[in-house]
Parts: structure tokens; C-alpha cells; sequence
């Protein structure tokens, strides 16, 4: 048997695209009654669903970062009814576990842009390969 290393199967995207979709709808409609979230934008960026399907790990960002403790800790505080929501809409064999984490590429991405901006790394860019 040959062992998968490309990454996640077409299934596992698939379901956690899924699982994604059901979020962002339940959080857009603001069928969850928590204050922080009504009064937030939250994106959810992506779910990752462990093999088995019983665990997805959801990264959400909210808009310009604000606040983003208390959205985690709202998003948290209300697992239990998104669990069941997601589980009524997307049918598996068993009710996935919802696991919330900031979505920190966003950061990395402004992180890694500022560094190529900087003058020093832009001059050393800008040498033709030759000239060492």
C-alpha cells in the first residue's frame, strides 16, 4: 500500500469546505444569540477535518482583526449549538467536534510583505546576480 503525503484526500476538503459553508451561514443569519458575534463581522477562513471526520479545526479571522479574543471566546461559548447545527446540516456519521482558532496567515502574509519592503532587503533584491 502506498502512503499519502500530498495532504488531505478530496473527500476531507470537501467535507470541511461543507462544514465551512454552514458557519458562515449560521454566523451571518446571527442565528447565534451572543452579543459579540451579532455585533462582529467574523470570517471563517477554513476548516480542517482530522481523517476520521469526528474533529474539524475552524480558523476565523474578524474583520480588521478586532477584537479577536472575545469573538474566539464567543465562538468557543456557543460550540455546543454550532456542533449540533453543522451536524443537522452536513449528515455524517458522527458529529464533528468544532475546535476555534484565530487564523494568524493573514498576519504571517503583512509580516513577510513588510519584511520585502524594508530598504535593506529591497537593495540586496535589486543586485544582479553576478555582482556578489
Amino acid at each position: 500500500m502506498a502512503q499519502q503525503s500530498e495532504g488531505p484526500s478530496v473527500r476531507l476538503l470537501r467535507v470541511g469546505e461543507q462544514v465551512r459553508h454552514v458557519l458562515s451561514d449560521i454566523l451571518q443569519r446571527g442565528d447565534v444569540h451572543d452579543d459579540v458575534l451579532t455585533s462582529h463581522v467574523v470570517s471563517i477562513t477554513e476548516v480542517r477535518m482530522s481523517p476520521d471526520l469526528r474533529h474539524a479545526t475552524v480558523f476565523v479571522k474578524s474583520l480588521l482583526g478586532q477584537d479577536e479574543a472575545a469573538v474566539l471566546k464567543a465562538l468557543r461559548t456557543n460550540t455546543a449549538y454550532l456542533q449540533r447545527e453543522v451536524a443537522t446540516r452536513v449528515r455524517l456519521k458522527y458529529a464533528s467536534k468544532l475546535k476555534f482558532l484565530a487564523d494568524e496567515s493573514f498576519d504571517e502574509g503583512t509580516h513577510i510583505d513588510r519584511l520585502l519592503r524594508d530598504p535593506k532587503v529591497a537593495r540586496d533584491l535589486e543586485k544582479p546576480e553576478g555582482d556578489e
